[in-house]
């Protein structure tokens, strides 16, 4: 028996640990679907907007502001300093603002809009200007 070697087989000791990685896994996806699923669930939800003061909003001096104004009765105006008297359509404000915004990109936006009208009307305006090339428009309001 000097020839025959006897190994030793070591009891392997029991791992207790749990592998948490897919759990981790799992819980990351769930998070990827909540934060997906949950601007869609407050869609479409009434709500009656408070009226509040604000401060008005500083103005560069450069630049005069292009106004565009919605009336009571939905007739759309665009202030050019000419002319400014003769309602224009959705279309003609979007040729115009497109013209003016690639002479002066930084120009800024205003919409002047009757308390009366229609959301959808200010909305389909903000459309229009987006379209036109306006990064960002602001809300004209008078202080009480």
């Amino acid at each position: 028996m000097s020839g025959i070697r006897r190994f030793k087989h070591k009891r392997h000791k029991l791992n207790a640990e749990i592998n948490v990685v897919p759990y981790i896994d799992v819980m990351m996806v769930l998070l990827v679907i909540f934060m997906v699923t949950a601007p869609m669930l407050t869609q479409g939800v009434n709500v009656d907007l408070p009226q509040a003061k604000s401060d008005p909003v500083e103005s560069q001096e450069d630049q005069q502001p292009l106004v565009v104004s919605v009336t009571r009765s939905g007739d759309y105006f665009l202030d050019l300093g000419e002319n400014n008297r003769q309602p224009v359509t959705l279309d003609r404000i979007g040729v115009q603002v497109k013209k003016i915004l690639d002479r002066a990109p930084g120009t800024p936006v205003l919409i002047r809009g009757d308390r009366a009208i229609d959301y959808g009307s200010v909305v389909q305006l903000m459309t229009v200007l987006q379209k036109a090339g306006a990064p960002s428009v602001g809300l004209v309001s008078e202080s009480p």
